[in-house]
């Protein structure tokens, strides 16, 4: 049986939306074991003056939990 737990979390990025989604996961994958799917829920950015400058993304992460781990003493 595998169970999958979510995970909301938001990216950024002063370059694109694909870096922020990348970068979002890249990092939560430093402390996340098991990560198996992302969900793009929202996509939006900072304008200043007439340009982007930065770009967010609210994410869905999936990861499978580990039931063969045992807890600590």
């Amino acid at each position: 049986m595998e169970i999958e737990k979510h995970l909301m979390i938001t990216g950024n990025s002063n370059v694109s939306w694909k870096d922020a989604i990348l970068k979002a996961i890249e990092e939560a994958s430093k402390t996340i074991d098991y990560l198996s799917q992302v969900k793009i829920l929202n996509q939006y950015a900072k304008i200043d003056g007439d340009k982007i400058s930065e770009y967010f993304v609210d994410l869905d992460l999936s990861f499978v939990l580990d039931l063969t781990r045992k807890e600590e003493d």
